[in-house]
Parts: structure tokens; sequence; C-alpha cells
């Protein structure tokens, strides 16, 4: 009786998690999915401009993401400090947590647009840009770039309705965002015949237009709860503190990607272009994985703030349980739709052949991405960016030694993303041993 009992408290234990998770998880799915739609709208619109300014765009919006993507822990801490003190029931004070995260979002990208305006050329130039594509890249950039406080300001203000359990409402921002850039682009460069200048300030227009959006949202919840909007400097600082070691696990894991790109450029143009599908292939898996990881961002914040050590144990198996079948339902479906997936990017069948390899290896590798990104995202969710930071740093010594390795020892591509998966091996191991240990489950409104 006793063991029918527990048997049913454990079933709905997980049935509760699992209506947690997908409720979170589903809509950040579409929020994260609508990010990249931007960038292929630009370049499909700008693509009919000509060869010289599509390359111009792909210069430029490499450097753009470059600059937004090591400011992402603006979301994810900001994700782990609001969701806390909501399980805390300190409402005002984790509205209040968040519009910190926001200004010192405002700051940074104040200083990013200081810097890239000016040096625009320059980091064109850095970027190897011809003589023909250097002016449409840095004419893209220098527009883009006024929009990157924007962009930032999205980022921030997202962390704080995730950390309220919302991600419904990114979704539909991000949606409304996608739909406003794509009618400004191409009302802009074909319309008003602005060309890539065009394509820039509808982007700028249409981040502009989002980062109001989630503004109104904060603000209206500000003043509905009697929370501050004032800038605290105090607030910001402990902000930027909170966030320092996760921009030191996202710089490590950029440096894990450029790192990779340049030894497949050292394989042959076949390998490099076969790398690049697979890179694009497992960026898009990311998303899927990524969206069980905010969702555990944000549960787990919210246990620990209640001071419910156990659920947020609970909590994290279960997640981990979803990262591997999700991981494992992923990586049959590239084994499965890899006659159909690599024709799409090439007809070379030198590069086919390159890629397909490479592709099992990825698709092997599902599981064990499955378990790091849930992983990672229990962690972030309990403020533990510190080992966060020191495991990422440990994984990029065991990557880049490995990596540099192929070109000399030989495998080829399959060899360099073998590399790839030891990476994703090595970070399970990290976070495993972390969440084994029990020291991230700290309780109460702060770490």
């Amino acid at each position: 009786m006793l063991m029918t009992q527990a048997s049913a408290t454990g079933k709905a234990t997980r049935r509760r998690h699992d209506r947690e998770i997908i409720t979170l998880a589903v809509p950040a799915f579409g929020a994260l999915v609508a990010e990249p739609l931007f960038l292929m709208v630009d370049t499909a619109i700008v693509g009919h401009l000509g060869t010289a300014q599509l390359a111009g765009l792909g210069v430029a919006s490499a450097l753009l993401v470059t600059a937004v993507s090591v400011f992402v822990f603006l979301a994810y801490a900001t994700t782990a400090a609001v969701a806390r003190r909501l399980g805390a029931g300190e409402l005002r004070a984790a509205i209040r947590q968040g519009v910190d995260g926001i200004w010192l979002a405002v700051l940074l990208g104040a200083a990013v647009v200081a810097v890239v305006v000016p040096t625009a050329p320059t980091l064109v130039a850095l970027f190897g840009a011809s003589d023909t594509a250097a002016p449409y890249a840095t004419t893209y950039l220098r527009i883009s770039a006024l929009g990157i406080p924007a962009m930032l300001v999205v980022l921030a203000a997202t962390g704080v309705l995730r950390g309220l359990q919302d991600t419904k409402t990114p979704l539909y921002v991000a949606v409304a965002g996608f739909v406003a850039n794509g009618a400004l682009n191409a009302g802009l460069v074909y319309g008003a015949d602005l060309g890539i200048a065009g394509s820039a300030w509808g982007t700028v227009i249409a981040q502009l237009g989002m980062a109001a959006a989630y503004l109104w949202v904060v603000i209206r919840g500000a003043r509905k709860h009697g929370a501050s909007l004032r800038p605290d400097i105090e607030g910001i600082r402990a902000s930027a503190q909170a966030g320092a070691p996760l921009l030191v696990r996202t710089l490590s894991l950029r440096a894990i990607l450029m790192i990779a790109t340049a030894v497949a450029a050292r394989l042959g143009d076949e390998n490099i272009a076969a790398h690049q599908i697979i890179l694009s292939l497992w960026s898009l898996l990311a998303f899927a994985l990524d969206a069980i990881a905010i969702a555990g961002q944000a549960i787990i914040g919210r246990y620990l703030g209640a001071g419910d050590a156990q659920g947020a144990r609970d909590a994290c198996r279960r997640m981990v349980q979803w990262g591997v079948a999700t991981g494992s339902l992923l990586g049959l479906l590239v084994v499965a739709a890899r006659p159909l997936f690599i024709p799409l990017f090439t007809s070379d069948p030198t590069v086919q052949e390159a890629a397909l390899p490479a592709l099992i290896v990825v698709a092997l590798a599902q599981p064990i991405s499955g378990v790091v990104f849930v992983l990672d995202g229990v962690l972030m969710g309990a403020g533990d960016g510190p080992y966060l930071a020191r495991a990422m740093l440990l994984t990029l010594a065991v990557f880049v030694p490995t990596a540099l390795l192929v070109p000399t020892f030989g495998g080829g591509l399959t060899a360099l993303w073998g590399a790839m998966t030891l990476m994703m091996a090595t970070r399970m191991v990290t976070l495993w041993l972390r969440s084994r240990s029990g020291l991230w489950v700290v309780t109460g409104a702060t770490r």
C-alpha cells in the first residue's frame, strides 16, 4: 500500500514537472527559432541586390552577431535572479532586479555603439572583406550598430519575463518583430530604393519596436507592484557581477566554435564547406535543447527562491530525462533525414562525402548535448555562474589541443567533429559532477 502511494506521488510529481517544462519550453523554442529568421530575411532581400552587397552583409552580420551574443548573460543572469525573487514571494524585488538588468543592458549597448560606429571600417577590414564588399559592410554595420542597445534591452527584458515564468510574451514579440522586419526591409530596400542601408534601417526599427514592447510590459508590471524604475548603481553593479562569470563561459564557447571553423578551413575548401553545413544543423538542434535549458533556468530559480531544495533536485532530475529523450529523438531524426538534408545545401559530391560521416557523429552526440544543455540551464538557474565559467575554461583547454592535432593526425572533418563531441562530453562530465555534488542547491531570495 505504501509503495503504491509512493508510486502515485512520484507520478504526480513527474507530471507536474512535465507541465512546467512544456509550458515554458515550447514558447521559448518558438522565440529562439524566430531570432535567426531575422538574418535569413535580410539575406534573402539583400541577396537580390548583388553579390557584393550580399558579401558585405555576411561580414557585417558576423560582426553584429558576435557583438550581441557575448552579452547573452543579460538574459541568463536576469532569469535566474528574477526567478529566485519570485519563488521567495518578493515580486516587487523581482521586477526591481529585472529593471537593474535592463539598465545594465542600456549602458553596455551605448558602450558598444561608441566603439563600433567609428571603428566600422577597421573591423570590416579585419574580417577580410574584399574591396567591393567593404563599403556595403561598413554601411550596414554602422547603421545596424545603432540598434545594439535595443537588442541588449531585448535580451535583458526577455530574462525578466522568463524569470517571471512567462515565455509566451517573448514568443509574441519575436513573431511580431520578425514580420515587421520583413516588411520594413522589403519596403526600404526596394520601395524606398535605399539598398543595403534600407535593410539595416529596417532591422534597427524592428529591434527598437521589440525593445519598446518589452519595456512597456516591464514598466506596466513595475508600476502595478510599486517597483522603482530609476537606475540604481548598486543594483546595476550586482547585475554585472552576476553576469561576469557567464560572460567568461560564453566567450570560451565562442572561442571553441571559432577554433573549430579555423581548423576546418585548414582541411580544405570541401571540408570547410561541409563544416558550415553541419554547424548550421548543430545550431538548429541547439535551439530545441536550449528551450529546455531556458525552462530549467526559470523553474530551478523559482524552487530555490522558495526554499524548496527537494523540488529543485526533482525538477533537475526530470529535466535531465527530458534532455536525454529529446537529444535521442533529434539524433534519430538527423540520421533519418541525412539523405535529404545535405543536398539542400550542396550538390557537390565531394562536399557531401565529407559531410555525411561527420553528420553521423553529430547525431550520435545529441543525447550528450541534451544532458549538457539541461544541466547548463539548471546551474544558471541556481546562480552557479562561477562554476560554469571554470568548467568552460577547462573544456576549452581540453578542446584546443585536440582540435589543433586533427590536421596532423588526419581523420578530416569527421575527426574534427569527434573533437567537438569530446568537448561536449567534457562539459557533460563537469556539469554532472556539479549536479551530483549538491553544491548548487543554495536556497533563498539571493544566492
